[in-house]
């Protein structure tokens, strides 16, 4: 198989996309003068140059781009041609170094077949396609940086005598005890020792909301303390934490992702052979034919004639045209691989979390018993839960406000970890929190509420109720439902990758299953056909994905969080949502910066209009050497038609507007969702 560009095995040969970017700039500006001073171009727009001097501009800098220009090229074929594996690298080395011989030896008299104005432009025209290809290259080393900054720099080390001090978090031992404040993160896994808080752990389990955590309960290194210090005894630091474990399933699903030749690799390796042999027999025939002179030529305007300017652009320019259609409906490309891969998916696998919900919970359902309104029920728990930072009394705040409430106040506000919140409201003692506390402070349920309360459970939601203290016996005056929503557009997401042919629609979550199943139903998943997958830790999401993998179905990967990184690194395309962590951005080869799913859909319509492109372009190049070169051998001379290195020259300049103009009509493609 052949390598990719430059084999990797040098820096020098082009795995840079800074060092490219460098190299076409000053190609660029060296080749201006000297496709101005040619007397070719000159004759083909109607002006004349003449100073002193001239007829050095092509030779001195053609030679610097040649030799500077053009070094990745032939740096990367000499890598090819140590792997055997012949490549777009040696096809181009080979025509510039005939080109730059040519040229040299028509300077100094030898004969008459000058390329320098053609050779500045290839170099620069493969300059500026390399540059685009390898800025898609190498995204593993962002991706384990985002992770490893989810670890705080810094820990509270507890003294004997229980006095916290900073220490860093490399400089902590198995058996330390470290204090978590609320709001901080856990810095190393290990087990609580002393506390109750409720732990933000989303960006490692993918459960949506915090989990409480108390004493004995293991946590794990990245996790937020959301509402309560907590003591932990450190079990596990460095490469043996949770979050190092994700970092390696990244990576060795990055390595182990295939790197797949494009159709140009393909393509030049086939050219290489075919210009190789063509300039071998054109020599060969001429030479046998008593003309030694006209084998030179000949052979010298064959290996130049095969010269790829059109194979050059042809996938570089429509990559490079399709990212930026693609950025501007709000599309990322970050990996051309996975770009063309992308019209092959056929199981897009869409974590729950953050992408086909919102990632937030919202009120979604009010109980009222007897003698209160769902209003009044609403608005008191929010004026209780108004002094909370907790995410679900957020959303309780939230939505009283969207209702209208303007005045939410209360007195004596006392936080009860792990149970709920107190507040007094108009004089009067409430309570906020769980079944946990219903069951504390011994309150039963009107039975119209409690069928509420028991619906909402069932299909996962958190159910909170609003108590008031009374002196005499404290009584639930109504509940809340609080639920993750599922964001509006998910729906028409899955709506329209059925229409376009994708025949499995996979959710996983972090999720208890009855949520999962709820949200399934929302959508409108059917079953037998798509799948759920619920209750999955992060190793498990990447399993998954491999799994799906084996069953031979190419899986497209959509998620937000950091426990899909790993899986959307195994998938054949990784899409993050783009309101995500960075390291999922960082994993991924498609950002969707408007966190909307039915970008999945523009992604494979704009992955299948620029495969088109690609091949078009292809088999345009294609057929230009398979008549140029014959034309160019002399293989009609006999009819008293041959294509002299001018007319070449034409040939691939008109070759090159082609493939340009063709690459342009990829601004037609309709990627951004119609609202």
């Amino acid at each position: 198989m052949t390598q990719p560009h430059g084999s990797g095995r040098d820096k020098h040969a082009g795995h840079d996309p800074e060092a490219f970017r460098r190299k076409f700039w000053l190609s660029l500006v060296l080749t201006i003068p000297i496709v101005a001073t040619s007397h070719m171009v000159m004759g083909w727009l109607g002006y004349r140059l003449d100073f002193p001097g001239m007829a050095l501009v092509g030779p001195v800098l053609g030679t610097v781009v040649f030799l500077y220009g053009g070094w990745p090229f032939r740096a990367g074929a000499v890598a090819e041609v140590r792997d055997r594996a012949p490549g777009m690298m040696l096809l181009i080395a080979m025509a510039i170094t005939v080109a730059y011989t040519a040229s040299v030896a028509t300077s100094l008299g030898w004969f008459d077949l000058e390329f320098w104005w053609e050779l500045a432009a290839l170099v620069t025209i493969m300059l500026l396609g390399h540059w685009q290809e390898m800025k898609a290259i190498g995204q593993a080393g962002g991706a384990l940086a985002a992770l490893a900054a989810l670890l705080p720099d810094d820990a509270e080390l507890l003294d004997t005598d229980g006095r916290p001090r900073p220490v860093r978090v490399s400089d902590l031992r198995v058996g330390d005890t470290v204090l978590v404040r609320s709001g901080g993160r856990v810095p190393a896994d290990g087990h609580i020792v002393d506390g109750r808080a409720e732990l933000d752990e989303s960006m490692v389990t993918g459960e949506s909301r915090p989990v409480a955590r108390t004493a004995g309960d293991r946590v794990v290194a990245g996790t937020v303390a959301t509402d309560s210090a907590l003591r932990v005894e450190v079990e596990a630091v460095g490469d043996d934490t949770a979050l190092a474990g994700i970092q390696r399933l990244v990576g060795q699903a990055q390595r182990s992702r295939g790197r797949a030749q494009v159709l140009a690799d393909r393509f030049a390796a086939w050219l290489f052979y075919v210009a190789a042999g063509a300039g071998l027999v054109t020599f060969a025939a001429w030479w046998a034919a008593g003309d030694l002179d006209g084998s030179v030529v000949r052979t010298v305007t064959v290996l130049v004639i095969a010269c790829p300017h059109a194979l050059g652009l042809a996938i570089p320019l429509v990559i490079a045209l399709s990212t930026a259609v693609a950025a501007r409906a709000g599309i990322l490309v970050k990996d051309r691989l996975a770009l063309e891969r992308m019209r092959t998916v056929d199981a897009v696998l869409f974590d729950k979390t953050g992408t086909l919900t919102k990632g937030a919970h919202t009120v979604t359902g009010v109980a009222a018993a007897d003698g209160h309104t769902g209003q009044q029920v609403l608005r008191t728990a929010a004026a209780v839960e108004a002094d909370s930072e907790h995410p679900l009394a957020r959303a309780i705040v939230t939505a009283a406000r969207r209702d209208g409430a303007t005045d939410l106040r209360a007195e004596e506000f006392q936080s009860l970890t792990g149970r709920g919140v107190r507040a007094t409201v108009g004089g009067v003692r409430y309570t906020v929190g769980g079944p946990a506390l219903l069951r504390e402070l011994r309150v039963g349920l009107p039975d119209d509420v409690a069928a509420a309360a028991a619906a909402w459970a069932g299909r996962g939601a958190a159910v909170l109720h609003l108590i008031r203290l009374d002196d005499d016996a404290p009584h639930a005056v109504g509940a809340l439902a609080l639920e993750d929503e599922v964001r509006p557009e998910a729906r028409e997401a899955i709506a329209r990758l059925r229409r376009l042919g994708v025949g499995k629609i996979v959710m996983i979550t972090g999720d208890a299953r009855q949520v999962a199943d709820a949200v399934a139903a929302d959508l409108g998943l059917r079953p037998g056909v798509d799948e759920v997958y619920a209750e999955v830790l992060p190793a498990d999401k990447d399993r998954t994905v491999a799994d799906l993998q084996r069953r031979g179905l190419r899986v497209a990967m959509v998620g937000d969080g950091v426990n899909d990184a790993p899986a959307l690194a195994r998938a054949d395309v990784g899409i993050a949502i783009g309101a995500g962590t960075d390291v999922a951005i960082e994993s991924a080869g498609v950002v969707l910066a408007s966190s909307d799913p039915r970008g999945v859909t523009g992604v494979i319509r704009l992955s299948r209009a620029s495969y088109g492109k690609m091949v078009q372009n292809l088999a345009w190049a294609a057929g230009y050497n398979i008549v140029a070169i014959p034309l160019a051998a002399g293989a009609l001379a006999w009819a008293g038609i041959t294509l002299s290195p001018a007319v070449g020259a034409v040939l691939m300049s008109a070759s090159t507007i082609v493939v340009a103009l063709n690459a342009q009509l990829l601004r037609r493609v309709q990627l951004t969702p119609s609202r």
